[in-house]
């Protein structure tokens, strides 16, 4: 009891906590993987695409170096030519930037999968409050962020650093190699240092995914008195139901005992069972079962069919048969129409209807 009562959670989250969690846009993400995606991205536009988007821009550009005279200075014109610039160096680029755009929403994706929580994008004035901003400036994950951050840059410069302290000899000599080879060497230089820096996320990333898996199902976890709550709700409390089948066979109970009066005649074991049977020969085309019962219900059926004088017949085996094949409200099936036939000939006999 002191456990639940000061709230701890020990038990682990349940799929229909986990499931409310995803609807509200709450899932265990790590952005460490989205950072890596888009990483990933650029080392794979810097070794295969960088060629060729680096000719097409100096195509583009050469025109404006080697001709500058046919460039117009008029203010409309020098618009017009900047517009041009910017939409076709961006054209150029375009194939580099979906591909950080695809590689960032498949990151997202594989994680969690798509997520559609309306709730997120929802307007809550709540969000904009000062106080509960700064709290979240000054949280603990905050601050676990913030070193975690700190940890993955220095990682990350140490990295480079030492890969890139034995090339600074190569500083020496770009002025003997030319332009496009110094190009070319500036771009082997950037591939080993992002592949290096790539190598440095990966396992910043694995290990961050496992650390925001972890959190987000400490956070998740659950009191006993939730789970048992959580149970209620999704099964229905059993004391409740409980209370609503014993009003249900009360009031089943009623009706049946009701239909007794009306019986045609009580079919008995003579004890354990008391079976209630009305014909109407005109509307039935089989005698109809309103009432069974064994033990005491039995009894009380006898009791109302003297009260209200309606013959008991003793049948012990057509009494146990037909308690145990028909329900309350359903004809006897073929199988005992001879049996019951002659019961009902008997009773009509008795009240002078028969021959």
């Amino acid at each position: 009891m002191a456990e639940e009562q000061d709230g701890s959670k020990t038990e682990d989250p349940t799929p229909k906590r986990l499931q409310d969690a995803r609807e509200k846009g709450q899932v265990a993400s790590s952005q460490e993987i989205k950072s890596w995606a888009i990483l990933l991205g650029g080392a794979i536009a810097l070794v295969f695409m960088a060629p060729g988007v680096s000719r097409d821009i100096s195509d583009y550009l050469r025109g404006f170096v080697e001709s500058p005279h046919a460039v117009s200075l008029h203010p409309e014109d020098m618009q017009d030519a900047l517009a041009a610039l910017v939409l076709n160096i961006g054209w150029i680029i375009a194939p580099v930037l979906l591909l950080l755009v695809v590689l960032a929403v498949a990151a997202g994706v594989l994680q969690v999968g798509w997520i559609w929580s309306p709730t997120k994008v929802k307007f809550n004035p709540q969000n904009i409050s000062l106080k509960k901003g700064l709290g979240r400036l000054f949280s603990t994950q905050s601050l676990m962020e913030f070193v975690k951050g700190l940890l993955k840059l220095s990682v990350v410069g140490a990295v480079s650093f030492g890969l890139a302290l034995p090339l600074l000899r190569d500083v020496e000599m770009l002025s003997a190699i030319g332009v496009p080879g110094t190009l070319d060497r500036s771009h082997e230089l950037a591939i080993m240092m992002t592949v290096a820096t790539v190598a440095v996320m990966t396992v910043v990333a694995l290990i961050d995914f496992a650390y925001q898996k972890y959190a987000f199902t400490k956070q998740m976890r659950m009191t006993k008195q939730e789970v048992r709550d959580e149970h209620k709700q999704s099964e229905g409390d059993p004391h409740v139901k409980a209370r609503i089948r014993r009003l249900r066979m009360e009031r089943a109970q009623k009706r049946m005992m009701a239909a007794v009066p009306k019986a045609d005649v009580i079919i008995t074991n003579p004890t354990h069972y008391s079976i209630a049977l009305t014909y109407e020969m005109e509307s039935m085309g089989a005698p109809k079962l309103v009432a069974k019962g064994v033990d005491a219900i039995a009894q009380r059926i006898r009791e109302l069919a003297r009260e209200h004088d309606v013959p008991l017949v003793e049948n012990p085996p057509l009494a146990r048969a037909l308690y145990a094949s028909v329900e309350i409200d359903q004809e006897v099936p073929p199988e005992h129409y001879q049996a019951v036939a002659q019961v009902i000939g008997y009773v009509m006999r008795l009240k002078g209807q028969g021959s």
